[in-house]
């Protein structure tokens, strides 16, 4: 059984940071992507950053370029997401979501998704 499992989320200050992790098990991040999705409230879910599973290569939505970065923990079969100078736009309910390829970050067609994640960014 994939499970995905979201921690690390909470409550931030504007201009502080955050560390998601994405727990998986079930499958190994050797052979699958991880993808980072939020959702704002009354807005669509959309993709964050991707790392992708042989060469380990990310990507990211300009709205969080420079600010956040993706990484992984091979051996926990863990991926991470460091959200630094936050701001108040980045609260919403944050999602991972594994796939083979990050292809499917673009569209939102994962294999497999965690739960979600609250993170509140606010003053």
């Amino acid at each position: 059984q994939v499970q995905l499992m979201e921690s690390g989320g909470g409550l931030a200050q504007p201009g502080g940071s955050l560390r998601l992790s994405c727990a998986v098990s079930g499958i190994s991040l050797d052979d699958y992507a991880i993808a980072w999705f939020r959702q704002a409230p009354g807005k669509e879910r959309e993709g964050v950053s991707c790392i992708s599973s042989h060469e380990g290569s990310d990507n990211y939505d300009y709205s969080v370029r420079g600010r956040f970065t993706i990484s992984r923990d091979m051996a926990k079969n863990t991926a991470y997401l460091q959200m630094n100078s936050l701001k108040l736009e980045d609260t919403a309910v944050y999602t991972c979501a594994a796939d083979r390829y990050c292809g499917g970050y673009g569209t939102g067609a994962m294999d497999y998704w965690g739960k979600g994640i609250l993170v509140t960014v606010s003053s």
